[in-house]
């Protein structure tokens, strides 16, 4: 199936909130972050999709003047020989106390669960309700989140220099 079958699928499902980008090499859909569970259970369990891997769940800081955060699903159809990338756009949440947050998939897909916890630690991007989200690069005790893009290093850790 190919990239415009795709989004007139789910479109047809999800309504015009969809957002398809073709403009790059490899085409995304920009879906609400409010129906991405929704979209993502279609994606694995209709016949016609069979989405069946989630390959790789990355984030990206766009930084503070633009005060938002992506998080960029890449699915597989392993039978079918199709992918899909499919982008939400999250507020950024610069205050320190609360992170920006997208509802988990490792109920849909078991591999979300690890590449969750991987953009969590490094992005602090909160996935609500999964299932064991905590460190999984970093020690429990680091500072803040390396790959944002105002992380200041801690000069040490534990009495090791860092810079």
């Amino acid at each position: 199936m190919t990239f415009p079958e795709i989004t007139d699928l789910l479109s047809a499902q999800f309504g015009s909130d969809l957002q398809a980008n073709t403009q790059n090499p490899q085409p995304y859909l920009a879906v609400p972050v409010s129906q991405l569970v929704a979209i993502c259970q279609f994606l694995r369990d209709d016949e016609r999709l069979f989405f069946d891997l989630l390959a790789c769940v990355t984030g990206i800081d766009n930084g503070i003047e633009a005060n938002t955060m992506e998080v960029i699903y890449n699915l597989t159809s392993i039978p079918y020989e199709h992918n899909l990338m499919l982008k939400v756009v999250i507020p950024r949440n610069t205050n320190s106390t609360s992170l920006p947050s997208v509802p988990t998939l490792s109920h849909i897909w078991r591999t979300a669960d690890w590449h969750e916890r991987e953009t969590f630690d490094l992005l602090g991007i909160q996935f609500d309700n999964h299932p064991d989200l905590r460190r999984i690069l970093l020690p429990t005790d680091w500072v803040g989140y390396p790959l944002r893009t105002d992380y200041q290093e801690q000069d040490q850790y534990h009495g090791i220099k860092t810079k």
